[in-house]
């Protein structure tokens, strides 16, 4: 997954823990701010599609933060708005 704060326009890595249409919860090495927004770059999984896998970007609001091991951070994020990207031929 690729995360971009778009108050400070910098672009993370981070992994998912939990996926759902109204939110996301995932695990990045750099603290995020609570309230604030962010766009999220992914694929869901057939479970919550038709049955294929898709690419989407999503439009996030920062509700939670958990300080995890060394320097890992948990982060909720609520998702307000999510757009499915077309698919790039091979």
């Amino acid at each position: 997954m690729r995360v971009r704060s778009t108050a400070a326009n910098a672009e993370l890595s981070a992994q998912t823990r939990d996926v759902s249409t109204n939110g996301v919860f995932l695990y990045t090495n750099s603290r995020m701010m609570e309230g604030s927004d962010v766009e999220l770059v992914l694929i869901l999984p057939p479970e919550l599609t038709s049955g294929e896998k898709c690419w989407v970007c999503c439009h996030a609001r920062v509700l939670r933060v958990e300080q995890g091991h060394g320097n890992d951070f948990g982060v909720a994020a609520e998702i307000q708005r999510m757009d499915i990207l077309p698919e790039i031929p091979a």
